[in-house]
């Protein structure tokens, strides 16, 4: 997998990766992109990066072993420029071939943390990185009964302890950014359609 995170700190990419370098702050990551597109590399792909910390996705609760983590420096509040985005999907496009990883494999923070972390956020655009096929999108033609959601987003990943609002929370941070009030069929459909066509495998032991 791929997690995408957001630094959430200003005075651009220099802060995070002193920070991310720093032994004692016990994080890191693979790579930090800057606003103006500059990448840099922190961690060889082959070798683990403190990340991720406890999430969980499918049936992996060790996302850090099992991913590689970009960060985007931006603090948590402002878009994310058209360079620092062009600059992740090359570098997408580039590890997904190397490392032979899907598209429902990019994920973000706050989709194996959810409640914990909200990284990249609701100003980050999804939907143009699966148009670039560097990510996936659901349908939003469909509907589904209310009550078909939890089973569904967990049948596309969302397999981390939580109670059902912080569930909900979290998939609409990614795909529903602007959606407000109580689960409905939209939020059930939208979970069905990325379940039928980008299932996890949800076997015990399973990688």
């Amino acid at each position: 997998m791929i997690v995408l995170h957001y630094t959430a700190m200003t005075g651009g990419p220099g802060p995070a990766i002193k920070r991310l370098c720093d032994p004692k702050t016990e994080v890191s990551c693979h790579y930090v992109i800057g606003e103006h597109g500059e990448i840099a590399r922190l961690v060889p792909d082959d070798r683990r990066a403190w990340h991720a910390g406890a999430g969980h996705w499918g049936m992996s609760d060790d996302i850090n072993s099992r991913s590689l983590g970009i960060e985007l420096s931006n603090d948590a509040l402002s878009p994310f420029p058209a360079a620092q985005m062009a600059a992740l999907e090359e570098l997408l496009s580039h590890l997904m071939k190397v490392h032979k990883i899907p598209a429902e494999g990019i994920i973000g923070h706050s989709d194996c943390a959810p409640g914990r972390k909200i990284d990249p956020g609701g100003r980050f655009d999804w939907r143009r990185l699966a148009l670039c096929g560097l990510a996936v999108w659901p349908d939003p033609g469909g509907v589904a009964a209310p009550d078909t959601f939890a089973d569904q987003a967990r049948a596309f990943g969302y397999t981390a302890p939580v109670d059902a609002a912080t569930l909900l929370a979290a998939f609409r941070l990614r795909f529903r950014p602007g959606a407000r009030g109580p689960l409905d069929e939209v939020d059930a459909g939208l979970a069905t359609d990325l379940a039928r066509r980008f299932p996890v495998d949800l076997r015990v032991g399973a990688a």
